[in-house]
């Protein structure tokens, strides 16, 4: 308990001091702006955010398996002896759940690669409140899916030739074009608890998953489909959530093989697109919202008022001089257009308005801001909005006084 408070300690420190990483911001660690509401709405903004949504739907999936090994546990069963397809397949192929159903020794035993155990502790309270329903178009995740996980696959020769033309970075494969269209059902984020888990829910839940982002969609409906290189994905799902594999069956023995995977169906590919997130659009993230505070749509909106604010200055400062208009401190007061066009044109330069900075706030979408309260954000933040005005004080100080210094000459 004392090494638990300690690292807690550690880490409550530690975060005066650097920026966040992506497993904190998963795991609900960290504050506005840099938490995970913010990170849904970055990318809700480049139309991605069903790859996090599918993130969270197979943590939560894994919470559900989780707890149903928990369950069997707490009723004095083994695992073996309950569900002995799944053993052997954990035994055998190794399994996410290996501390929980007692094979945490085997050689095979999978590892996350949020191994800190945060992920899962913090995801089974997750409640996250998903802004505004997006979604991406079905041009980028083409191509089937295997049932299996494993690295062969058989894959068509035009398939290939897609393949081969994408990009090597996972999240440029992820990426796609906008599509905002109303989102279909999600799978739950709180696990009901009001009767025990059974295969049957188990199975459910992976459906609801494997229908969502990884089938095809039906005709004239908005997909929410994810690319997966070929040796991820799921060509099929043979069960039903509405029956068990049943033991007379022909097809008993291939139902009971994909019931046993169940449990870790989705861990690789979950894998997949953590790297993919934090390698690509968890550091653009960072930029955006630890060193700036205004989203695109504002700061372009800065640069159009910010152009013709400066346009109208100087039409008025040139006036002043043509007419050699009287008395000459006059010109003084072009500080006031001045100011606002330098400040409206830097902050677009910089995504950053230092008069939100010194307020403690940050926009989450255009015009709509929340309070700053990541510590070491916030410092970055403060930092470099004193430099921006001085920055602008500078400029506007310089205009201003090159306007007053030229003498006047009537035309």
């Amino acid at each position: 308990m004392d090494n638990a408070e300690t690292r807690q300690d550690d880490w409550s420190v530690d975060r005066y001091s650097r920026l966040p990483s992506f497993t904190e911001v998963l795991s609900r660690r960290t504050r506005p702006p840099v938490d995970l509401f913010m990170f849904y709405l970055f990318l809700q903004r480049e139309g991605q955010e069903d790859v996090l949504d599918f993130w969270l739907d197979v943590q939560q999936h894994e919470n559900l398996c989780r707890a149903y090994f928990k369950d069997i546990r707490k009723s004095g069963k083994a695992i073996k002896d309950e569900w002995p397809q799944y053993w052997d397949y954990a035994r055998k192929r190794g399994s996410i759940y290996g501390n929980v159903v007692g094979i945490s020794n085997a050689a095979g035993t999978k590892r996350s690669t949020a191994s800190t155990g945060d992920l899962v502790n913090e995801a089974e309270k997750a409640n996250i409140d998903r802004a505004g329903p997006s979604s991406i178009s079905p041009g980028l995740f083409e191509g089937k899916r295997s049932m299996s996980p494993g690295p062969t696959v058989a894959i068509a020769a035009e398939e290939k030739e897609r393949d081969a033309a994408r990009s090597t970075t996972p999240w440029s494969q992820l990426r796609a074009r906008h599509s905002f269209s109303k989102r279909a059902s999600r799978a739950p984020t709180i696990i009901p608890r009001s009767a025990p888990i059974t295969r049957l829910d188990l199975i459910a839940s992976a459906e609801r998953i494997f229908f969502r982002y990884l089938a095809p969609p039906p005709p004239n409906q908005p997909s929410h489909e994810i690319y997966l290189p070929p040796s991820l994905r799921v060509h099929s799902f043979p069960l039903s959530s509405t029956q068990l594999p049943n033991t007379t069956s022909p097809e008993y023995e291939i139902e009971a093989s994909a019931l046993a995977q169940v449990p870790d169906m989705f861990h690789a590919q979950k894998e997949y697109c953590f790297r993919a997130m934090e390698q690509d659009a968890f550091p653009r993230f960072l930029r955006a919202k630890a060193f700036g505070n205004l989203t695109p749509v504002s700061a372009f909106i800065r640069l159009i008022a910010g152009m013709v604010i400066l346009w109208i200055a100087f039409a008025v400062a040139f006036s002043l001089v043509f007419l050699d208009v009287q008395p000459k401190s006059k010109r003084f007061f072009l500080f006031l257009p001045f100011t606002f066009a330098i400040l409206f044109l830097i902050s677009h330069q910089y995504e950053l308005d230092p008069i939100l900075v010194f307020l403690g706030r940050s926009e989450t979408t255009p015009f709509r801001t929340l309070k700053i309260k990541e510590p070491y954000v916030g410092k970055l933040l403060l930092g470099r909005a004193i430099w921006v005005s001085i920055l602008v004080t500078i400029l506007v100080t310089a205009l201003t006084l090159l306007f007053w210094a030229v003498p006047g000459h009537r035309l």
